[in-house]
């Protein structure tokens, strides 16, 4: 049976305009990952169970839980399913999906029209005329991708309901935990974009507060979750149970759908959310043999207590192109870009770049250009596929010796004082600590995403400024390093760093 319905998945898929899919911010979920996913679920005491589809496609999800209960992996005497699936062109096939299981098991399924959110919605708050929906006991999702404006309707009706967040894929997820009975489980594929920034903090919050986390499962590679229909997006699997006490988090990962490689590693809750973290962070350690920031006894300060700034490169190529210059000349300053940095040396002019390696220095210009002195910088983008996600290097005054200022392009994240330079073993201490394997890891646990913002970078801890500073001075004095030596001296080595700076 799953071999016939991800057939007709292929070739619904194949048939559905590109744009429609962009439209409806839906795509089909794999049979690997279907079986996966509903081999999350774990037996409850119940004798009967109702299964939540929201975004149902033509039922892969479903056909994935009913295969499973088929085969004896799940034991239950009656399945009730609620398969919500707005596109009604896509009813036909889940019809016959679900029709599939009847003489098998003893089930009863229902395909409901409409918008999934404005229904569920109106039966939590009550609303006179709308249908009750019933309590779930397991909801099965692979919800829509896409951004709900701040004003639209969507959003006002989620307000109803205590539900704040910016996209349709965690609306489904928050409005299906709100749903789920005591007790009940859910497993969604969804984007790892939830699991930090601003925005997605307060369904992160609404989640932790309702349900216990239980699984984890990350695809290391962006590109295949949902390889069909193109979709480059870092995808996680959540398994989640509303009101059990939180324990430990089982985290999986695998390269593929194809789950040959698959890896899995059991972690305190502690490891997931810190206890600290006010913003509520997801981490999704990689491995538990990777070192990390909590075990470095001298990462435990703010920038802001160390009196350091780090901003988002202020130069708008597009913005001040009048004033771009391929190569620099009387009345320019250099203007500085990703390209120019490999490691910690600096190559400029580079007439190959691509990019203008100047830019005029005027009144126009003035306020968007940093005095010349050392600063620490980072790449804002990097690869999915590339080794590190934070590449750090560091800017030297001596490079540009005619030069008062400097331009540094929207690209990078500089790391300054009010504006001005940082003295010369702080930017370097900065530039080895970000390149620590420590840092990296830590990183890659709470962002999914290929960009390193100047935010995430204010959310690490740092050592001390004393603790840097010595950092730099030994760094400079032991000339060319091995990543095990600067692991070593950052996580180990901060009794050692305190007596050189005399902290």
């Amino acid at each position: 049976m799953p071999s016939a319905v991800e057939q007709t998945r292929r070739e619904v898929s194949h048939a559905i305009p590109a744009k429609r899919k962009s439209q409806l911010g839906q795509f089909f979920t794999p049979a690997r990952t279907a079986r996966f996913m509903a081999g999350l679920f774990v037996q409850t005491p119940n004798s009967s169970c109702h299964l939540l589809d929201a975004g149902a496609g033509i039922g892969s999800l479903s056909a994935a839980f009913l295969e499973r209960l088929t085969a004896g992996g799940l034991d239950y005497q009656h399945i009730t399913i609620d398969a919500f699936e707005r596109d009604e062109s896509l009813h036909p096939y889940l019809h016959k999906t679900l029709e599939e299981y009847r003489q098998s098991l003893d089930s009863v399924s229902h395909v409901r029209g409409g918008d999934f959110v404005e229904i569920a919605v109106e039966s939590m708050c009550g609303s006179l005329f709308a249908p009750t929906l019933p309590r779930y006991t397991h909801a099965l999702l692979n919800p829509p991708y896409k951004k709900i404006r701040s004003d639209s309707a969507a959003r006002r009706a989620l307000r109803r309901a205590g539900i704040e967040t910016v996209n349709l894929y965690s609306a489904f997820v928050a409005v299906s935990l709100a749903l789920l009975a005591h007790r009940g489980q859910l497993v969604a594929i969804i984007p790892r974009s939830f699991c930090n920034g601003p925005y997605y903090r307060p369904f992160r919050e609404f989640v932790l507060e309702r349900a216990a986390i239980q699984h984890l499962h990350l695809f290391v590679s962006r590109n295949t979750a949902f390889k069909d229909d193109g979709v480059l997006q870092e995808n996680l699997i959540l398994r989640c149970e509303r009101g059990a006490p939180q324990g430990e988090v089982t985290v999986t990962s695998s390269t593929d759908d194809s789950f040959t490689d698959l890896q899995t590693d059991t972690y305190p809750f502690e490891r997931i959310v810190l206890p600290d973290d006010r913003e509520r962070f997801i981490h999704i350690p990689h491995s538990p043999r990777q070192p990390t920031l909590e075990e470095s006894p001298t990462a435990r300060s703010s920038l802001s207590e160390l009196g350091i700034s780090v901003s988002t490169g202020p130069v708008v190529d597009f913005r001040l192109k009048p004033y771009l210059r391929d190569m620099p000349q009387a009345g320019t300053v250099p203007l500085l870009y990703p390209g120019h940095f490999r490691g910690h040396t600096i190559h400029w002019p580079k007439p190959d770049l691509k990019k203008p390696n100047a830019i005029v220095h005027n009144a126009e210009t003035d306020k968007w250009l940093y005095p010349n002195g050392w600063y620490c910088v980072v790449r804002r983008f990097s690869s999915k596929e590339e080794k590190r996600r934070i590449v750090a290097s560091v800017v030297q005054p001596h490079h540009f010796p005619k030069a008062e200022l400097l331009g540094f392009e929207n690209h990078l994240n500089v790391f300054h004082e009010r504006r001005q330079g940082l003295p010369e073993s702080l930017a370097r201490g900065l530039a080895i600590f970000l390149s620590t394997t420590a840092v990296d890891e830590t990183f890659r646990r709470f962002n999914g995403h290929t960009q390193v913002n100047a935010t995430d970078l204010r959310l690490l801890k740092y050592p001390s400024r004393a603790a840097l500073t010595a950092l730099g001075e030994w760094a400079t004095n032991c000339g060319e390093l091995s990543q095990a030596a600067v692991d070593e001296r950052v996580l180990h080595g901060s009794r050692v760093v305190g007596r050189i700076s005399g902290a």
